[in-house]
């Protein structure tokens, strides 16, 4: 028998990335996911499924002194602004990582899909 995926007791989950972030923004786990979706509320790791059409970007630059981020590119062509220099990937599983207090923006390049993950969880 398989936990019902509404009982915040279980310790297990499945489903469809793009399916199940399309309320939240394209965040699959975090400490702002309801806890009735059980393993996915968490407060020590935020993991995010990005669909990105080409051009979109956040022009703005973002900062963040409390979290370490890894950016994972799925498919097509993204590029990572970072303090101090830039990152473009290109083949999946090409990736860009960085610690806290570096700013970053970012720019899809060609239709992109790109996991990013950010530890701790912290609002």
């Amino acid at each position: 028998m398989h936990p019902t995926p509404n009982d915040p007791t279980q310790r297990w989950t499945s489903g469809n990335a793009a399916d199940d972030t399309t309320n939240t923004r394209g965040w699959l786990v975090g400490h702002f996911i309801d806890p009735s979706e059980g393993v996915r509320s968490s407060k020590d790791v935020e993991v995010k499924w990005g669909t990105h059409p080409a051009g979109d970007k956040r022009p703005e630059w973002t900062s963040d002194d409390q979290r370490t981020t890894l950016v994972v590119l799925v498919s097509g062509h993204f590029r990572v602004d970072l303090t101090g220099g830039h990152h473009a990937m290109t083949r999946p599983g090409d990736y860009v990582m960085w610690g806290a207090g570096v700013d970053h923006s970012w720019e899809a390049l060609a239709d992109s899909i790109v996991m990013t993950v950010r530890w701790p969880s912290a609002a």
